[in-house]
């Protein structure tokens, strides 16, 4: 008698050798390590770099306003950028001064990170957006009617300009607060070689983590005179984005967005375009 035929064990989720190109910086090594151990080719091409800010006279105003009670709704964008709105402020005053102010302050932050630094620094906060954790779930913490109220943003990197524009809409007046901006890399050498590997067919993959990637990638290859080359070759590569404001500022320059995970992290990103990156290509570029 035949034995009872059994299901086929799931399979594992590969690139199957393509091009994979990563525009990540501070994660570059486990993003190639998760790339290849997903079957694909990694380029890593660090395309930014997080700047504080040294002298901070804004932070050091803000401070000022949260002693005096100025401050009514304060929102943490990211944890590093907590953690260097701290640092500006302990230049000029006790560490703990700032934090018992944020303990009688409505504070709400925007992710797992910021919430975990609030943790550390055993500050309760009021709220804490949901996932995909943008300016729009984190709009969804705020009360619906905001007149009057002064609310401070601590920014990270660009300005979110639609996210003031809808707290003002709510009556708000928004207070942002800068701590630290996007730099290119030192050393963009390994970003302008992956914008000509583009632009010469030698990528299939193109995976971002942030909308700064983008941002800063089309700034080098516009300096380059490759920009809408860049662009052009990109579109015929497979676009792979972390999460829905990444996926914005894509579909904001015209470039197409073929897959997002289900949850923001990167090895879910990395699962996620290494499942659906073969098929999506070849119904891209065919079989010639």
């Amino acid at each position: 008698m035949a034995d009872s035929p059994k299901s086929a064990p799931p399979q594992a989720a590969s690139f199957q050798n393509l091009r994979v190109c990563s525009f990540e910086s501070r994660k570059g090594n486990e993003m190639r390590s998760l790339i290849e151990r997903h079957g694909g080719l990694a380029t890593i091409a660090p395309s930014m770099q997080e700047v504080p800010l040294g002298e901070n006279p804004e932070a050091l105003q803000f401070a000022e306003e949260l002693f005096a009670s100025q401050i009514d709704i304060i929102a943490f964008m990211t944890g590093v950028g907590a953690k260097a709105l701290l640092a500006a402020i302990e230049t000029r005053y006790p560490r703990e001064k700032f934090l018992d102010a944020l303990r009688q302050t409505h504070c709400i932050v925007r992710g797992p990170k910021p919430a975990a630094v609030f943790r550390n620094w055993k500050v309760p906060f009021a709220g804490q957006a949901p996932e995909p954790n943008t300016w729009r779930e984190l709009l969804t913490v705020f009360d619906e009617e905001l007149v009057g109220k002064v609310v401070a943003v601590q920014e990270y990197g660009r300005p979110s300009t639609e996210f003031y524009a809808a707290l003002e809409q709510r009556g708000a007046t928004v207070r942002p607060v800068t701590v630290y901006q996007w730099a290119l890399p030192d050393d963009t050498e390994p970003l302008h070689s992956a914008i000509r590997a583009t632009v010469a067919g030698d990528h299939d993959v193109l995976m971002f983590t942030s909308a700064q990637q983008l941002h800063n990638t089309l700034e080098v290859a516009d300096t380059a005179g490759l920009k809408q080359d860049w662009l052009a070759a990109a579109a015929n590569c497979v676009i792979a984005s972390i999460g829905p404001t990444a996926s914005e500022h894509l579909h904001s320059v015209g470039l197409p967005v073929d897959l997002e995970p289900d949850h923001p992290k990167m090895g879910h990103l990395v699962r996620a375009a290494a499942q659906a990156a073969p098929g999506i290509l070849e119904s891209k570029r065919g079989n010639g």
